[in-house]
């Protein structure tokens, strides 16, 4: 654990985990999409263990791997189109239904008149724009850093890179739920803030990790920040 932060001038946000809830969204279609080149179901416990270990951000990636550790043969270019078919459906009306967008009204509006806000996810560009189109058409996020933007993916720090070149010598912040994220902003030196749904498996075990990945504190719901952020200071462990 690093110590105290100065208060952000800039609030960098992950999507999956910190802005949405995506149990039954991302998560389920891992599921279903093993379950359609297998016939086998996998646990949401087994995804979990994955995404704990790292190196596990893309989750076309781990869909392939958790088939072809069944016994599949799947090109990686059909599972990806098999993926993002149910995920999105016609016109937004997949899997991608089910997230929660998890910001109470108006705190985005609120912590925006502290700090600039941005976003660093492992979303492709068009999977980013169907949620911050539905949910928050209103809120300025500048830059949105996606999977397109970058050489390489969490955890390498290419977008937290690209995020400290827009604001050269700003405070930042990155929130984040995995051990990429953590992994991704020691690496760019940027303060981290961990975020550990209730909702969410394991969620003690999850900010205990978080923790030991550098983050200064750990919250249940990212409309804790808010305080953090007019505190600037760490969270009692």
């Amino acid at each position: 654990m690093v110590g105290a932060a100065a208060p952000p001038t800039v609030i960098v946000f992950d999507m999956d985990g910190v802005l949405v809830e995506v149990t039954q969204s991302y998560r389920e279609a891992i599921r279903e999409t093993v379950r359609h080149f297998t016939g086998e179901t996998v646990t949401h416990e087994l995804i979990q263990n994955f995404k704990e270990q790292g190196g596990w951000n893309n989750d076309w990636l781990l869909s392939h791997r958790l088939i072809t550790d069944r016994g599949g043969r799947a090109e990686y270019g059909d599972v990806v189109e098999y993926f993002n078919r149910i995920f999105l459906g016609e016109n937004g009306n997949g899997l991608i239904r089910n997230e929660k967008w998890m910001p109470r009204p108006e705190l985005l509006k609120r912590l925006a008149e502290r700090a600039t806000l941005a976003i660093f996810t492992g979303r492709a560009k068009y999977e980013a724009d169907v949620t911050l189109e539905r949910y928050a058409a209103d809120v300025a996020f500048h830059p949105i850093v996606t999977d397109e933007s970058v050489a390489n993916p969490k955890p390498a720090p290419d977008g937290l890179e690209l995020i400290k070149q827009e604001y050269p010598g700003r405070a930042i912040w990155y929130l984040g739920d995995t051990v990429d994220d953590a992994r991704s902003a020691q690496t760019a030196g940027v303060p981290f803030v961990g975020v550990a749904m209730p909702s969410g498996l394991r969620p003690v075990e999850n900010a205990n990790l978080l923790r030991g990945y550098g983050a200064f504190a750990v919250l249940s719901d990212i409309n804790e920040l808010e305080a953090l952020v007019d505190r600037g200071v760490p969270q009692p462990a």
